[in-house]
């Protein structure tokens, strides 16, 4: 029989109440794992979801704190409400800005329930769009607005120019082979 996600997600949050009490705060590294991602400690450290592969195949999975410190926020566990919102998971491995390319996750992220009401999410992929050079607040203006072109500038930057077309027989240009090397 399963437990619905709800029911493991609540008792992981009691869990983390109990921590506070103990310890004084939220320690990433003693979070229980179902509330890791999208966490922020006591010090103002992102908490992040990390996997490893032990030596005998088995994956293992560690809630560390991370580099990332969270502007104006700390002791800070995400609500169900917000994760619904912005289209993110409890279990999320590492911290990446791969998710902002896909259009439907950057649709939740971009709307206004997850944007207006969600602070340590926008601000964690807003500070990991702008390491990408991407600006947030542009990328879902373009969102709102429905300009493809926009959102495809946004999200591959560095794109080289594609080729020109050339219809019926191309023109051949010579190419020169490269000297021998003496030796």
């Amino acid at each position: 029989m399963k437990i619905p996600r709800i029911l493991l997600a609540t008792s992981a949050l009691i869990s983390v109440i109990s921590l506070q009490v103990v310890y004084g705060g939220i320690i990433c590294e003693k979070l229980p794992l179902e509330v890791c991602a999208f966490s922020v400690s006591h010090s103002g450290a992102r908490c992040v979801l990390e996997k490893s592969i032990l030596r005998d195949g088995n994956v293992q999975y560690e809630c560390q704190s991370s580099e990332v410190i969270a502007e104006n926020m700390n002791e800070l566990i995400e609500t169900e409400e917000c994760m619904n919102a912005c289209g993110v998971e409890r279990m999320t491995v590492g911290m990446s800005t791969d998710s902002v390319a896909e259009h439907g996750f950057t649709k939740n992220l971009c709307s206004p329930r997850c944007y207006n009401n969600c602070p340590n999410i926008i601000d964690l992929y807003y500070n990991l769009a702008a390491g990408e050079a991407i600006y947030l607040p542009r990328l879902c203006e373009a969102h709102r607005s429905g300009d493809r072109r926009m959102i495809s500038e946004f999200i591959s930057p560095a794109v080289a120019p594609v080729a020109p077309i050339i219809f019926g027989n191309p023109p051949i240009s010579p190419v020169m082979a490269p000297s021998p090397v003496s030796s």
